[in-house]
């Protein structure tokens, strides 16, 4: 879960409210992060994308608004909820009613953006990457290094270069890819993101 840049004041009454510091539109570049599912369900079966029967591979986790020098703004307005309509049309690729009102709430408020445009912008996002073949239906465990990770989307994606991705990984498996977009989602350079240090990762099987 990314930290937030939105602070609370107390009242008098002692209610706890959120001032705003940060104004929508004011960052420097998207980041897409593709959660992968399988090793995400291991630590929490319980999760919408990880009951029901069904089986996922990479999904998208956020687009989430960052600074340059680090971090991104959260949290920026008073949105209204969501229309249900909007949250069904995220489902197939954002397996988790929960999760795409957080990730509205606490990111899609500092895109500048209409919760439409805002959920339109990750679709076309997502739907712009090829998942490498090897990560699309893995049925057995097997082990790589983040720059084959790496390697495998360049292939896969010939717009996407070294410095546009960042691999994460988790007790070293395989837990994200993230991929840096400008804010008409053309991959950037990635200027402050923290990578994963292990040789050898592993990717878990989906089952």
């Amino acid at each position: 879960m990314k930290r937030g840049i939105c602070c609370l004041v107390l009242l008098l009454s002692g209610t706890l409210v959120p001032i705003f510091a940060q104004k929508p539109g004011a960052f420097d570049y998207y980041t897409l992060n593709l959660s992968w599912s399988p090793e995400f369900c291991y630590s929490n079966p319980s999760r919408a994308e990880c009951s029901g029967g069904h089986s996922y591979g990479f999904i998208v986790h956020g687009l989430w608004p960052e600074f340059r020098n680090g971090g991104g703004p959260e949290y920026c307005s008073h949105a209204p909820g969501l229309d249900p309509a909007e949250i069904g049309r995220m489902l197939a690729i954002m397996p988790d009613r929960q999760l795409i009102e957080h990730e509205w709430q606490a990111h899609g408020t500092c895109s500048g953006l209409s919760a439409t445009d805002y959920f339109k912008s990750i679709r076309s996002a997502f739907a712009s990457v090829r998942i490498p073949p090897r990560f699309l239906n893995p049925r057995a465990q097997f082990a790589v290094s983040p720059f084959d990770v790496k390697k495998s989307f360049e292939e896969s994606n010939p717009n996407l270069n070294d410095a546009e991705l960042a691999i994460g990984c988790r007790k070293s498996y395989l837990s994200a890819v993230s991929i840096c977009l400008s804010k008409d989602l053309h991959p950037v350079a990635c200027p402050a993101i923290q990578e994963c240090k292990a040789r050898i990762i592993r990717v878990a099987p989906r089952r």
